[in-house]
């Protein structure tokens, strides 16, 4: 068993996060200790008032929360049922001096091994503080080694834990259409990225799904599955193009429908906010080291784990930078990030004159060798691709500004 403990400032996200697992089908909350009802009779306004009432008995504390997790080993999930959950938090609860808190206990869902989320505070009846000086070493430690031999559960540690989460991230690779069953590799593929990665939109997802070559289709504006607000996954060969049969998202088992990935927009909008900064450091270090060339930009930000994606419109047209941050699992639209970190500006922070905004965001002309868009998509071609012809086109491209530049002198 590993317990971490975490001493936010804001009861509120705490519970905004533990219970939006709940909307999403993540989580459940399984015990609530100490509260006057029941835990299917607690609304989000009872658990924040019977909170509440106790921190405001001490205007001085700056931190009144606590936010604990129990991790346990992967093997123990078929024997970790609820009632057996609940008896071991609550034995953890009791050494580590939180006994006559209130407390809620939440099983999640949503990671390779079982483990809850407790909440509480850190406040008593009569207005002290609990102190959490070294509570982690001293009372959590100590209840860690009691518990792991009173229930003979496995002693696992993070790197345990953090490899069986990566042994499932090994297990999900690039498709390949006909060299797996179409069903279970893009089901595989989609639970994976859905649940692990923080996006904000449907073109952020997609820009991570592509990384395996699966993709969320809406359908064509027209058609019915688009207005019904359906939601299908398809396979994409190694030209982007989509392959195979389609999928519906009721039909796989995290039920990624597209009301379902709405309500984790709002929730990943603020989870991934912290994460922006190493994006932007990784983005801003790529530029200072490397030569004057967009196909290095774009080879040295994946050394810093960072994928640089090509987004599209409605109409198919490219028209911007979705950046895939594997290390933090987050991902970001150009526009998020600010206008350093537009495709545009990277043109010119490359060495790449564009004078006119237009040609990137509006060009109408797909079929020009010489536009924008074009040396894009060339751009983001597979590694076996003509890498010449990316070259000549951005040549092409740079003489085109130069010609026009003299036309306006």
């Amino acid at each position: 068993m590993v317990p971490e403990i975490k001493v936010p400032r804001s009861m509120k996200r705490v519970l905004n996060y533990n219970e939006q697992k709940v909307e999403h089908g993540q989580a459940q909350l399984i015990h609530a200790e100490n509260f006057l009802k029941l835990p299917h009779q607690l609304d989000l306004d009872d658990k924040q008032k019977r909170f509440e009432n106790l921190m405001m008995r001490n205007e001085r504390a700056l931190t009144k929360t606590i936010h604990i997790s129990l991790n346990f080993h992967p093997s123990e999930n078929e024997k970790l049922n609820k009632e057996l959950l609940k008896e071991i938090t609550d034995e953890y609860m009791k050494r580590i001096g939180f006994e006559r808190q209130p407390y809620l206990v939440y099983q999640h869902h949503d990671a390779g091994h079982p483990h809850v989320h407790i909440v509480s505070t850190l406040i008593r009846n009569d207005g002290s503080r609990i102190s959490t000086h070294n509570i982690g070493r001293s009372q959590s430690e100590k209840a860690r080694k009691e518990l792991e031999k009173i229930y003979g559960l496995v002693s696992a540690n993070k790197n345990e834990l953090q490899k069986n989460i990566e042994q499932k991230k090994s297990n999900v690779q690039k498709l390949k259409y006909g060299k797996a069953e179409t069903k279970k590799s893009i089901s595989n593929v989609v639970d994976f990225v859905t649940s692990q990665y923080k996006y904000a939109s449907l073109q952020e997802l997609n820009a991570a799904l592509r990384q395996y070559n699966v993709v969320a289709d809406r359908g064509r504006e027209e058609g019915r599955i688009y207005k019904n607000r359906g939601l299908m996954y398809r396979m994409l060969d190694d030209n982007g193009k989509k392959i195979g049969v389609q999928i519906k998202a009721s039909n796989i088992e995290n039920k990624p429908t597209l009301a379902n990935l709405e309500k984790k927009f709002l929730e990943n909008e603020l989870k991934r906010q912290p994460e922006m900064k190493r994006l932007k450091n990784s983005i801003d270090w790529t530029l200072v080291k490397l030569q004057k060339s967009l196909k290095e930009f774009v080879r040295a930000l994946e050394q810093e784990r960072v994928s640089a994606i090509v987004s599209n419109d409605k109409r198919n047209k490219e028209h911007g930078f979705i950046y895939v941050d594997h290390q933090t699992k987050s991902v970001f639209s150009e526009s998020k990030l600010g206008k350093e970190y537009t495709a545009e500006r990277i043109f010119e922070r490359v060495g790449i004159e564009q004078s006119k905004a237009n040609e990137f965001n509006n060009e109408r002309d797909i079929k020009n060798e010489n536009t924008l868009s074009n040396v894009l998509e060339l751009m983001m071609k597979p590694e076996d691709s003509n890498e010449e012809l990316v070259y000549e086109l951005m040549d092409k491209y740079k003489q085109k500004k130069q010609k026009e530049h003299s036309r306006e002198l």
